[in-house]
């Protein structure tokens, strides 16, 4: 058994984790564990209290607890909002109080994208325009080449967890760019583990999620590879080690 831990912010789209457990068909348990956000607001001075170190620890014990092997801040916005050294700072603050290999959800999309092979990239955000941007400056600090980055103006994630499928594929296909290769959908609070598929043969290329990245991260940092086609392509890189 692989118990993976994750701290999510409030609730929204929480639910997408035991789809994606379920998805995974393996021994891999995805324990979550909710943090307070605080005020629910993509602002930036919001996100920087959502992301704070005090907040993320105060989760860490109860996945302690849950075996977690691993632990991932199931954030996008709560990361990238810290730049490209201030989130690193955070991922290590987090890694030292949780004992533990840590990570971000801002890290894992840079980590799919070259999982991927692939570098040019196109944003479909539900942030407004100002939060959207620092996500696609990020991207660049990582050596990503953004090609285009598509704001909704959503201020609040409890907003975003009532879209279904019909509103995700909107969003996906107003962000995608004709020469990306990968098209990014940013938030966790957005759900879309059972809408992959269908977004990856709507835009006839690969398609990486906030939720779905987020555990495919925690994978990676318990050096384990699960083939998962109803996950994307990113759950069909080669080679596959599934213990």
């Amino acid at each position: 058994m692989t118990a993976l831990g994750f701290l999510y912010p409030g609730h929204s789209a929480e639910d997408d984790y035991p789809r994606i457990e379920q998805l995974l068909g393996s021994d891999i348990r995805l324990q979550v564990v909710h943090t307070d956000i605080g005020e629910d607001a993509h602002r930036v001075d919001a996100l920087l209290e959502m992301g704070s170190a005090a907040r993320l620890a105060a989760g860490i014990e109860d996945l302690r607890l849950a075996g977690a092997e691993a632990v991932v801040w199931a954030c996008t916005s709560g990361s990238f909002v810290y730049g490209w050294e201030g989130a690193h700072d955070q991922v290590r603050t987090l890694a030292t109080t949780a004992g533990l290999p840590a990570s971000s959800t801002s890290f894992a999309f840079v980590h799919a994208v070259r999982e991927l092979g692939v570098k040019r990239v196109a944003i479909a955000a539900t942030y407004p325009d100002d939060v959207a941007v620092l996500f696609g400056t990020f991207l660049e600090d990582a050596g990503l080449d953004v090609l285009g980055v598509r704001s909704s103006g959503i201020i609040t994630a409890a907003e975003v967890g009532t879209w279904g499928e019909s509103e995700v594929l909107a969003l996906a296909r107003a962000g995608d760019h004709p020469e990306a290769e990968v098209v990014l959908l940013p938030d966790t609070a957005l759900h879309t583990a059972s809408h992959i598929p269908t977004l990856e043969k709507e835009l006839g290329k690969p398609v990486l999620t906030a939720n779905q990245v987020t555990a495919w991260e925690a994978l990676r940092l318990t050096d384990r590879r699960v083939n998962a086609p109803e996950l994307g392509a990113l759950f069909t890189r080669e080679p596959i080690v599934q213990a």
